[in-house]
């Protein structure tokens, strides 16, 4: 089952950046296959996708983590829940690991 993608403002305003900004190509480049892998399966091993217990979605979806990067200092997630409706994925936040 393939599902769609729904993005925030502020997940497409985070996109668009990395997008426009030269010196952050490699990072939009990982995220963009996230974003891909996502739509095809996201529980892919490559992702490395997990709960994350300390957020909650806006109507109390469980959050979830992918990686975009690993071993890397400030490496990028995405985070995203399921829904608004089945079949969905909701991305809220693309930023750096703290």
């Amino acid at each position: 089952m393939k599902f769609v993608l729904h993005f925030t403002d502020e997940a497409k305003a985070q996109l668009k950046h990395l997008k426009q900004t030269a010196y952050l190509q490699a990072p939009f480049k990982a995220v963009a296959k996230v974003l891909v892998l996502l739509q095809e399966n996201p529980r892919h091993p490559g992702l490395q996708t997990h709960k994350y217990h300390s957020l909650y979605g806006p109507l109390g979806e469980e959050v979830f983590e992918a990686y975009a990067q690993q071993h890397t200092p400030g490496a990028w997630r995405v985070f995203f829940y399921y829904g608004p409706a089945k079949g969905g994925i909701t991305v809220f936040a693309i930023v750096t690991h703290p």
